[in-house]
């Protein structure tokens, strides 16, 4: 049976979904893991709050467990990176979160990186996980865009104001390489890097990228709860 990567949206957004599938593409390779990605329908529409963020965790974990025999990896894609140690003590195939993916890609490309985020609330979020990770220093700014994550369809305006925070990151905070702070900003990555001409992350991608090869690798999970 072929390998398969198991990428969940944990809002109830099928068009996020939709756009992180598409953001597949270039991961999907002949004879490379099958790439599914699911929705969690019993999620909010957006997750912007840390309520949100909370009151995923077990719905989550339960669709782990319900595609745990048929995956050999997951990604868990939100920016929040919401259940993502819950996850790792549900299952024993690694579990990959979009946050930590996109920061740990980014320690290879830059010295700084700057974080495009949606909403001010985010950014609180983003800086508690970030000084959680011992990161600071390496953090040169974080900074929303004032779009959450059901507008991020207007894609006039949202590309305006992603360039726009984006060159303030670079310009201002000193930034050399960019992430996006949502995975539903995933069709603006390649737009983005042209404009700008710094490295932009789109962390969907970095998950899943990290999961291919753990998965072609054979690492497994060594965070399982032991009881």
């Amino acid at each position: 049976m072929s390998e398969r990567i198991v990428v969940i949206n944990p809002n109830s957004s099928v068009d996020v979904t939709a756009g992180i599938d598409a953001a597949m593409a270039p991961l999907r390779f002949t004879d490379g893991p099958r790439i599914d990605c699911l929705t969690l329908a019993e999620g909010p529409p957006g997750i912007e709050t840390q309520r949100h963020v909370d009151g995923v965790v077990g719905p989550l974990c339960a669709l782990i467990e319900r595609e745990g025999n048929s995956a050999d990896a997951f990604v868990v894609a939100c920016f929040s990176d919401p259940g993502l140690h819950s996850a790792r003590e549900t299952t024993a195939q690694p579990v990959m979160g979009i946050s930590e993916s996109a920061i740990t890609t980014a320690l290879t490309l830059g010295e700084r990186f700057g974080i495009i985020a949606i909403l001010p609330a985010g950014v609180a979020r983003h800086r508690r996980y970030i000084r959680q990770m011992g990161l600071e220093g390496r953090l040169a700014g974080d900074r929303p865009i004032g779009i959450g994550v059901t507008g991020l369809g207007a894609e006039e305006e949202v590309e305006r104001r992603m360039t726009e925070v984006g060159r303030q990151l670079i310009q201002e905070d000193g930034a050399d390489v960019l992430i996006m702070g949502c995975a539903g900003m995933a069709r603006y990555r390649q737009r983005l890097e042209n404009t700008l001409g710094v490295p932009v992350i789109d962390p969907s991608q970095a998950a899943v990228a990290q999961a291919i090869a753990a998965v072609r690798l054979g690492y497994r999970n060594n965070i399982t709860s032991k009881d």
